[in-house]
């Protein structure tokens, strides 16, 4: 069962010389209940980064001030919809020091922009659990697209009643085309911080009026 939907299968009939497809099959009545809108839950959602440190060693943080809505399709993944802000003061790469800098002009800049925001334009079923949500992701004032391989990771109903669905998705951006290009040189050679950022996602979504 997919978080989006899956792509529906046609068939040919073998005695038609035109070759005419059949309709596609019936949703799955399990898959349709999960359309609706969602809530992201902060406290169960994480999303992540990871920048290569001295050329040598990966540094890890998150932002832990997430809010965002979804509109699930599950008869058309098309009219999936995802809508996500973080506060970027809510860094946390385990360093004081280190967010402080992260904060600070070098980097975001969070006392002149306080938020980084997602909002999707396309969403589509790649086969089994596997979808794609593309949308334009702004940081610094600067908007470029981005796109979210995704997994779903399923449905439940926890114990206070609430409908959940969850999913894990990875990305990769180049952070100076983001306007983030402060580095240092190092003696050895390269730079202190990749250009290369890597994503990660893991979401816990409430439905609305559960």
């Amino acid at each position: 069962m997919g978080l989006f939907g899956r792509k529906n299968e046609t068939a040919t009939s073998a005695a038609s010389a035109v070759g005419t497809a059949t309709a596609p099959a019936p949703v799955n009545p399990d898959l349709a209940a999960l359309t609706g809108e969602y809530a992201i839950d902060p406290s169960h959602t994480s999303i992540g980064f990871v920048a290569r440190h001295a050329m040598v060693t990966n540094v890890k943080g998150s932002f832990t001030d997430v809010v965002g809505t979804l509109h699930l399709d599950g008869a058309d993944p098309s009219r999936s919809t995802a809508s996500i802000d973080i506060k970027m003061d809510s860094i946390d790469t385990g360093s004081a020091d280190r967010d402080g800098h992260l904060k600070s002009a070098d980097f975001f800049k969070i006392d002149e922009f306080p938020e980084m925001t997602f909002r999707s334009t396309k969403a589509e079923a790649l086969g089994g659990d596997d979808y794609r949500i593309t949308g334009d992701l702004t940081i610094l004032g600067t908007t470029k697209p981005l796109a979210i391989d995704l997994e779903f990771n399923g449905s439940a109903t926890d114990p206070f009643g609430n409908e959940r669905v969850g999913f894990e998705g990875k990305a990769e951006i180049l952070r100076s085309e983001w306007g983030l290009t402060w580095n240092a040189a190092l003696e050895t050679g390269g730079v202190l911080v990749s250009d290369k950022i890597k994503l990660n996602f893991d979401i816990s979504a409430i439905k609305s009026g559960s």
